[in-house]
């Protein structure tokens, strides 16, 4: 990305730039290697009809009918019928920026110049981008193999000028119209589908991306948020450092783990709290605090690892059949590119890890607020008895764990054979791919509930905590005031989960 402009070439995308998206003024173009790369393997297809050699994808029909050839007037209709049929999604419309970024890693997608798209459409899809035309996609359809059919097919109906589209106004606000209005405003043309377009843009893992993307950028910033709660509730029970000492985790040198307890340490350090219960009896501390790097770690292994394979994803030509040049002659092959097996896998591990990081955040809230750890009254109540303090905070924070939980289970386990059994084995990938969106908003509630709590507690005690909890703690403050009688906490909960998954919270550490 160079300022505000993506330049797709089929190879270079990253996760960053498609959630760049979002950004209004963030514009899209190809790169004159790949509008090259476009116009030759449109070739090689044109190329197959005139021969009218039987292809697969071009002139037949699709999955369990690709035994029946379609005569080359009728190849117009094939690719129109073919999105129409498959247009037939349900469910909760997914957000309009979910849907440029699907729409930006599909366009990406086609820009390598195997699939046979004609340039003009890919610019069209491009365009739409450009002016902020989302077309209205149900979620729920995808079986995540032979791609994201369904949701992808919706975005293709509107590109035909056929069903709603929302399009953003300079202000931010989306408004609905019919898709064909929707181009004209911005004297753009719906397209007539030729041989192979239509299952072009719908044969391919894009639904999946854009949820997987939002789904790594939100935890990595959540996992660094979970070990600055770990940190700030560290504090608020005086708790011990020792379980954070680098000759520990250098006799166990798993990487997220040391990269975990590198930065609790960082965010311990100079710290009065600390100082003042030096010599006191307490030798460890709760699992919840003394194996935080053990658990908080195997979130970062898993985003690293994931984070590797989805910039690989978003790079990829998923659809099917692929078209590849033999020196100079057409040459259809088909595959499965389109399986979603491996994004759905990473997703169920990615789901796991967020339950988990949710679990002992939630586990180190209670004992926040118990007299037993924190030595202060019950719930950081400020009158024990007529108030309650932040007792139902953990109650809540608990009842997100059980969220969490069903969230976690795997998807990728399910199986169900479809199109007469030709397609006998998909991964459900899309539905893992938003679980785990899901799940990572879930996430951000209870470590917010966790800063909130360590910060009341921290109220109480008369030493300095550390300087980068004290950064924490000013921080919050300035978004949530000290609790000093029982009130409603929803909308404080809500301001910090919403925070910790920007910049924002990150940058207060800065140099």
């Amino acid at each position: 990305m160079s300022g505000g402009e993506i330049v797709l070439d089929g190879n270079s995308l990253t996760i960053e730039e498609v959630i760049s998206i979002t950004n209004y003024n963030i514009k899209v173009k190809l790169s004159e290697t790949s509008i090259s790369t476009i116009k030759e393997s449109r070739n090689l297809v044109d190329n197959i009809v005139s021969s009218r050699e039987v292809v697969y994808g071009i002139n037949t029909g699709f999955g369990a009918l690709s035994n029946v050839n379609i005569p080359a007037d009728k190849l117009e209709d094939l690719q129109s019928n073919l999105i129409r049929s498959h247009a037939c999604g349900l469910g909760e419309k997914m957000d309009p920026n979910s849907v440029l970024m699907m729409m930006l890693v599909r366009a990406n997608s086609l820009a390598k110049g195997y699939s046979g798209a004609r340039l003009e459409l890919i610019q069209l899809l491009i365009e739409m981008i450009n002016n902020r035309i989302a077309p209205v996609v149900p979620r729920i359809g995808s079986l995540g193999a032979s791609g994201d059919l369904a949701p992808l097919s919706h975005m293709t109906l509107a590109m035909m000028g056929e069903s709603k589209s929302q399009v953003q106004t300079s202000e931010g606000k989306w408004i609905i119209h019919n898709s064909k209005d929707a181009l004209a405003t911005f004297d753009l043309k719906p397209i007539k589908l030729q041989a192979k377009e239509g299952l072009s843009l719908i044969n391919g893992t894009s639904q999946m991306c854009s949820y997987l993307c939002q789904s790594i950028i939100n935890l990595e910033m959540l996992i660094f948020a979970a070990d600055a709660a770990l940190s700030t509730s560290i504090e608020a029970i005086k708790g011990s450092y020792v379980a954070f000492d680098k000759r520990i985790h250098d006799v166990r040198p798993q990487l997220g783990q040391s990269i975990s307890a590198s930065r609790i340490r960082g965010f311990l350090n100079n710290s009065d709290i600390n100082k003042s219960h030096i010599d006191c009896d307490r030798v460890q501390d709760s699992y919840s605090f003394r194996c935080a790097p053990q658990v908080h770690g195997p979130m970062i292994d898993v985003l690293r690892e994931a984070r590797r394979i989805l910039s690989i994803e978003i790079n990829s030509a998923t659809d099917n059949p692929l078209v590849f040049s033999n020196n100079g002659n057409p040459e259809v092959i088909s595959g499965g590119n389109f399986h979603g097996q491996i994004l759905a896998i990473i997703s169920d591990n990615m789901a796991i890890c967020t339950h988990e990081i949710a679990s002992i955040s939630e586990r180190r809230i209670n004992q926040v607020l118990d007299p037993q750890w924190s030595g202060q009254k019950a719930f950081l109540a400020n009158d024990e008895g007529l108030e309650s303090g932040l007792m139902i905070v953990q109650y809540v924070a608990a009842a997100v764990i059980a969220e969490l939980s069903l969230l976690s289970n795997p998807v990728s386990t399910t199986n169900v054979p479809v199109s007469m059994g030709k397609e006998d084995h998909v991964s459900m990938g899309a539905t893992g791919a938003y679980r785990t969106f899901k799940a990572s908003k879930l996430l951000s509630s209870v470590i917010s509930s966790e800063l909130i709590c360590s910060c009341q507690a921290l109220d109480n005690i008369p030493e300095n905590a550390s300087d980068s909890v004290r950064k924490i703690h000013n921080w919050l403050r300035g978004y949530v005031s000290k609790i000093e009688g029982d009130r409603s906490t929803t909308e404080d909960t809500e301001i910090i989960a919403e925070k910790i998954l920007t910049s924002e919270f990150i940058d207060i550490f800065g140099e």
